[in-house]
């Protein structure tokens, strides 16, 4: 551990337990423990795993002037954002957006959470904080927004996340009245509090009156949920939720699987898949605007650079044919079927849940999976390239090891859960 490093609240607990700790996003964190990163990605899939995620930062933004500091600068229209009829983002619902510079380079991605009224939650990467408080401050000073209260709970809280088909049972076992909770439910809403005084704390509280948020988010593409609570009750939840999950074959996982699941269901990796470049032509363009005619419903700090951008970046998940990967970031490249250079890879990560059979992958929880089959796992990521590629196509990704083929793919790991509905899950 570098002496830069943070500790996290049970930083004590994880160098008890972890195999190997590492730095990320300045905090000393658990890649994986003795399960191994494979048995922890797969036990998502199939049971549950319990992540500590306090690394990650929340910010509250209240006013008048709320709703309209986050409309001009986060890529989401709030206004049009829930389901096919396109409702705005009501009290208990959250989306999913980023936050964007002039030049259309993404800041941060986050959720934005709406609590009440003028009362906004947003949760973003860790070490981002500061820095997506210190924007949006900036930002309502130049549009002239006064009465926005901004606040930086960065280190101030704990939050824990349970993933995996087996997390509403496990839910419904510690939460003092499950049927009241899990009542309404959809995918990307959530209730209660984190904060003890809050009046909406008593919506969601545990057996023993210990008051949290819960959303139905995560970061693995799978069913969960994400918790998130004052940090002084954060050991004896910790505690609480892996006596619980004892029944349900519940895994401790670290960041790697946290990694390798995340890639399996296409989501990026902020400053490493989205970044300091525009943000269009990517596997993600639900987190802006874009209307019925392919316009912007709104304006946002960066939409003109957005929407004026050439057509000359593109970013495509790749399959690979096995386990074997290559060193992402500086120092990769990829070429396409000619041999010509096109770009590089951003990410590459295995799916240990996941498996080619005469050309079509199914994953350890796939339904329609081949008798017998046992997924031995896929090498797959991101490639950044300044050439239009189809699903399909065949390119090269390399390093200073080895040299790959892989397919484009518009998707990755099937079968995944995160949408199904609550009754489903029981």
């Amino acid at each position: 551990m570098s002496q830069e490093s943070k500790k996290i609240l049970l930083h004590g607990w994880h160098r008890e337990h972890a195999v190997r700790m590492e730095d990320f996003g300045g905090y000393d964190m658990p890649l994986w423990y003795e399960t191994g990163p494979k048995k922890e990605h797969l036990a998502v899939l199939t049971d549950a795993g319990l992540f500590d995620t306090s690394h990650m930062a929340l910010l509250t933004i209240k006013g008048e002037n709320a709703l309209e500091l986050i409309q001009n600068t986060f890529s989401k229209d709030l206004a049009l954002c829930i389901g096919p009829k396109k409702l705005p983002l009501g009290p208990g619902r959250c989306a999913y957006g980023v936050f964007a510079d002039e030049h259309g380079h993404v800041i941060d991605d986050s959720l934005v959470y709406n609590v009440a009224e003028q009362d906004y939650m947003l949760v973003v990467n860790a070490g981002m904080g500061p820095v997506i408080a210190g924007h949006l401050a900036n930002q309502a000073a130049s549009l002239g927004l006064s009465g926005v209260e901004i606040t930086d709970y960065t280190d101030k809280l704990s939050k824990f996340d349970v993933q995996g088909p087996a997390s509403l049972k496990i839910m419904c076992s510690v939460l003092a009245d499950p049927d009241a909770v899990f009542d309404f439910m959809p995918y990307f809403s959530f209730k209660g509090h984190f904060d003890p005084a809050s009046k909406h704390s008593k919506a969601v509280q545990l057996k023993d009156g210990t008051p949290i948020l819960l959303s139905r988010t995560g970061y693995t593409g799978e069913f969960g949920f994400e918790i998130f609570l004052s940090p002084e009750f954060g050991h004896k939840v910790w505690d609480l939720l892996m006596e619980a999950g004892k029944e349900f074959n519940l895994c401790v996982c670290g960041l790697a699987a946290r990694d390798s699941l995340r890639m399996g269901a296409v989501l990026p990796l902020s400053h490493q898949d989205i970044g300091h470049w525009v943000f269009k032509n990517n596997p993600w363009p639900f987190a802006l605007p874009y209307g019925d005619d392919g316009g912007f419903t709104k304006s946002f700090l960066g939409d003109a650079a957005i929407s004026q951008a050439p057509d000359d970046e593109f970013t495509y998940p790749f399959v690979g044919k096995d386990v074997r990967k290559v060193v992402a970031g500086k120092g990769s490249q990829a070429f396409d079927g000619e041999g010509g250079e096109i770009g590089t890879v951003l990410t590459c990560a295995t799916d240990m849940g996941i498996g080619l059979v005469e050309g079509t992958i199914y994953s350890v929880a796939s339904p329609d999976k081949p008798e017998g089959f046992s997924p031995r796992g896929l090498a797959c990521g991101f490639v950044k390239v300044s050439k239009k590629l189809t699903p399909g196509d065949v390119i090269t990704v390399k390093d200073a090891r080895r040299s790959l083929p892989v397919t484009i793919v518009e998707d990755i790991r099937p079968a995944r859960t995160a949408r199904r509905k609550l009754d489903a899950m029981l």
